[in-house]
């Protein structure tokens, strides 16, 4: 859709995505600290899958799990907070931003 700055009717728009950035920050914190404490039992499970290669097999498949836990939750939490935070955008927070004379506002949602 082609954009104009209703203050001065330049083109040269600029979209923030505010909502969106902040959702999937907020999001990938809360998802990482969610992944860390369910890690606890990916690091059990790959614990007692690495029993047969001894104490190194453990300590390495313990390891391992903590952090697949941690990376699967911190996705999962960033991905989740951008589409909330997305619906945000335009609403709460002024999205669109003009490049000629700085001044940002909302488009109406179609």
């Amino acid at each position: 859709m082609n954009y104009r700055c209703p203050h001065c009717d330049s083109a040269r728009i600029a979209v923030k995505h505010t909502g969106k950035r902040t959702g999937s920050a907020i999001g990938t914190v809360a998802g990482t600290v969610a992944g860390v404490s369910g890690a606890t039992a990916g690091a059990e499970v790959g614990a007692s899958m690495g029993t047969f290669a001894g104490p190194a097999g453990m300590l390495i498949g313990g390891l391992a799990g903590a952090i697949f836990g941690g990376l699967i939750g911190g996705s999962t939490g960033c991905v989740a907070g951008a589409k909330i935070g997305e619906s945000f955008d335009g609403v709460l927070f002024d999205n669109h931003a003009c490049l000629e004379c700085g001044y940002t506002f909302s488009m109406p949602r179609n």
